[in-house]
């Protein structure tokens, strides 16, 4: 990832350049090929020298406002928020459970964890039926009952 971000296309937002680092940058997250091609297809499709740059120039700010500030902490604040919360999970996530996902279900009083099986970073690209069924319960209800075994 480092060479394909030190390129001159790369620096320069180069669509191509661009759809090449992603290609390294999301091949862990999701679990079929197929889904990881079709994922780099929409990245690419959207891509544009201008849109790549100001994407960049958002997600720079956002990292220095957040996880680059000395002592900053996402979870005090989730404590207060006392509304019905869904957290779906891949447990093929390159981003362990216990890194991000557990922690804040925890954390948010009206939260509940919901991890499908065989399905990575982007669950609701890789198993959309059962996340659709169960954000659509979800909003139904304002919570969700359990998950059948065969998603856990």
């Amino acid at each position: 990832m480092r060479a394909a971000a030190a390129t001159p296309g790369y620096k320069a937002g180069d669509p191509d350049a661009v759809t090449a680092y992603y290609r390294i940058h999301f091949k862990p997250a999701l679990v079929r090929p197929d889904d990881y091609e079709k994922v780099i297809a929409r990245l690419r499709a959207s891509f544009t020298n201008e849109g790549v740059l100001k994407a960049r120039a958002i997600e720079d700010r956002l990292m220095e406002d957040t996880w680059l500030s000395p002592g900053y902490d996402l979870l005090p604040g989730l404590k207060t928020l006392n509304i019905p919360t869904l957290v779906i999970f891949g447990d093929r996530d390159f981003i362990p459970a216990a890194w991000a996902a557990t922690p804040i279900a925890r954390t948010m009083p009206k939260a509940r964890m919901v991890t499908f099986k065989a399905c990575g970073h982007f669950a609701y690209l890789e198993c959309p039926g059962p996340v659709h069924k169960v954000i659509n319960e979800f909003f139904r209800q304002g919570s969700i009952a359990p998950p059948p075994a065969a998603w856990r």
